[in-house]
């Protein structure tokens, strides 16, 4: 029986826990054996309030894992509050030297980064994330992809790549074909492998079949600190300035600039959560030459001002796209106009 410990820390996904431990039940059940054993725990021991404010009883504290030879670490909202919590840095690092299999497990990944634990580890990290990832750990190899094996480090994006990665993680150790039985129980088909890209943002995705336009956005986001003008955009891409605002109407339902000005701002977005860079060299590194500009840009779109963005929290701001590729506030209200 293999021995697991899953280490929730404050606004961890409630969906996630489920996705990790379901296939594990699931495997002892069809085996009819405890193949695997599992506990759920938390820093001191006592029950943790998820993302969605479900406030989950747990089995014990870090000392409950004793026993356990793979612990999986789930943190979502909030990174940086998880990484505030040195005790499970120094605790992860001494249970490393042990041989333990960690894993991380949405921004899990953000604790044993923090451990110097990832250095040099491939890292699948949510898309969401990734830019906020790159700067903190620069030590690391980070890829949008569903989850990675490294060693004895496995890490994850989240979300439903949690399921594939659990059903490949009972067939690693041992249960190639028992895996296999639970992907089927649970409807998931043919189960996909870690180095799959995750799917792009919504907006980006729907417009995969426009290859003009996706062309320019590549272009746009290659170059966010020195922008260039619609007009070079245009003829890179090889049309003229108005057929391809022709086409970024048809397909996206805005202007080149204002899409150009929505890309910069999705960055500049994720960098005020996920990083300290402060605001004025977060407007630089979008583009904005003037920090009052952006910042007045930046009420418009959000409601709020970039230093009052600081937080990767459920209150926070969030950057919401539409069907038809713009985006809208947090108040629901089209702010399309604004960029």
């Amino acid at each position: 029986m293999r021995h697991v410990a899953f280490l929730v820390l404050p606004e961890f996904s409630h969906l996630g826990l489920a996705a990790a431990i379901e296939p594990l039940f699931v495997a002892n059940w069809l085996s009819q054996s405890p193949v695997f054993d599992w506990k759920i725990i938390s820093v001191d021991g006592k029950p943790v309030r998820a993302s969605n404010r479900i406030v989950v009883p747990v089995d014990g504290d870090l000392t409950s894992a004793a026993t356990c030879t793979t612990v999986f670490v789930l943190a979502s909202f909030e990174p940086d509050r998880a990484l505030r919590e040195r005790r499970v840095v120094r605790w992860v690092k001494r249970i490393a030297r042990f041989g333990v299999e960690l894993g991380g497990i949405e921004n899990g990944s953000f604790i044993l980064a923090s451990a110097g634990l990832l250095n040099g580890h491939r890292v699948a990290v949510h898309w969401d994330n990734l830019l906020g990832f790159e700067q903190q750990f620069p030590a690391t190899r980070p890829a949008a992809q569903l989850f990675a094996r490294s060693g004895d480090r496995i890490t994850c994006a989240g979300a439903s790549a949690i399921l594939d990665m659990m059903i490949a993680w009972i067939g690693w150790h041992g249960h190639a074909d028992l895996a296999d039985e639970v992907a089927e129980h649970l409807l998931l088909g043919v189960t996909r492998v870690g180095e799959m890209e995750q799917g792009l943002a919504p907006a980006e995705g729907q417009r995969r079949h426009d290859s003009v336009v996706a062309n320019a956005e590549a272009i746009m986001r290659t170059h966010l600190d020195e922008p260039l003008s619609c007009d070079v955009i245009a003829r890179r891409t090889g049309l003229s300035l108005r057929q391809i605002e022709r086409r970024f109407k048809q397909h996206v339902g805005c202007s080149v600039l204002q899409r150009y000005r929505f890309i910069r701002m999705t960055k500049a977005h994720q960098l005020l959560q996920q990083t300290d860079l402060s605001v004025t060299q977060v407007a630089l590194a979008c583009g904005f030459s003037s920090p009052e500009y952006f910042c007045r840009l930046y009420r418009a779109l959000f409601d709020c001002s970039p230093s009052k963005d600081r937080r990767q929290s459920t209150s926070a701001p969030v950057l919401r796209h539409t069907p038809r590729g713009g985006y809208k506030r947090r108040d629901g209200q089209s702010s399309q106009r604004v960029v």
